[in-house]
């Protein structure tokens, strides 16, 4: 018969060890975690807007290069004396422009939420 892994553990105990362990660490994900703030919801907008941008960026200019590359396919295979086929047309690249922060939310937030107006003492 095989020694256990740790002698001085008996199975159940072992067991039990390990059961614990494990009940603690998904306790911690059900833990819940506060609400975001109001300026972490803009630095979140923000962020979001910024990764958007840079999509639309990265999308143009991979526009951009297939047209370069097609172009320098259609007049090498045009030199060689090829036969080309008519050429598809596609929508044409769209410019996504400078990026432009959106305004804050904080300032939004501040604006559209009025002040409630404090509790009237019980007489």
């Amino acid at each position: 018969m095989r020694s256990p892994p740790f002698p001085h553990f008996s199975r159940f105990s072992l067991s039990l060890l390990l059961g614990w362990i494990g009940l603690m660490a998904s306790s911690a994900a059900w833990a819940k975690l506060p609400a975001p703030t109001d300026e972490a919801k803009a630095k979140a907008a923000a962020t979001a807007a910024k990764t958007a941008w840079t999509d639309k960026v990265s999308a143009y200019q991979l526009c951009q290069s297939m047209n370069r590359v097609a172009e320098g396919y259609r007049k090498s295979a045009k030199a060689a004396g090829k036969e080309l086929q008519p050429v598809v047309e596609t929508p044409a690249c769209a410019d996504p422009g400078p990026f432009v922060p959106p305004e804050t939310a904080v300032s939004a937030v501040a604006v559209a939420a009025p002040a409630t107006p404090a509790a009237q003492p019980k007489k």
